[in-house]
């Protein structure tokens, strides 16, 4: 088998990442890693505190070995440490050394960067609705400094789907080249 293809799929709050990480997996026939943070802290049962961020950090990294084990060539993980970083230096002025570390030396291959062309959908764990193209430009620059690729993934749903799918296949032509 050839190396684990690691796909982010990353952006501000409401942006569809995760409806994109599941239809790309069916598209791709693989798997697709959920946001784990979504996970715990629907589950955690009291507020939120800056330790917890390390918490689902390192557990979406457990979860992305555990599920790439079952996928085919290419694995869509739906949210990033970039994420965990910006939330935590946003709300708590610091980011724990270990995401740091992780994000320098534990890069995906490429990045879907969910556009903020949606519209904001009210969930109980967002925080930020007026504050999307802040964060849309922070998630942007910190890719940047990763010189990896990423693409800008705009549009609605099918239109969406499809975007994100001719990058995927782009990134691949490219790496084939």
């Amino acid at each position: 088998m050839d190396k684990l293809i690691k796909v982010a799929i990353t952006g501000p709050e409401s942006t569809g990442k995760s409806y994109l990480a599941k239809a790309l997996a069916k598209h791709y026939a693989t798997q697709w890693v959920p946001e784990f943070a979504r996970q715990y802290l629907e589950t955690l049962g009291r507020p939120y505190a800056y330790s917890d961020i390390l918490t689902m950090a390192q557990g979406q990294k457990k979860e992305e070995i555990r599920l790439g084990a079952k996928a085919n060539s290419l694995l869509f993980c739906d949210t990033e440490l970039i994420n965990h970083k910006i939330w935590s230096l946003h709300k708590y002025g610091r980011v724990d050394e270990w995401i740091e570390a992780s994000i320098r030396t534990q890069p995906y291959d490429v990045y879907l960067l969910c556009d903020i062309d949606m519209p904001w959908e009210p969930d109980p764990l967002r925080e930020n609705p007026d504050e999307r193209f802040f964060f849309f430009h922070w998630f942007q620059k910190e890719i940047k400094v990763l010189e990896k690729p990423f693409y800008t993934i705009s549009g609605m749903g099918a239109q969406r789907v499809q975007r994100a799918i001719d990058a995927i296949d782009d990134f691949l032509a490219r790496r084939k080249a």
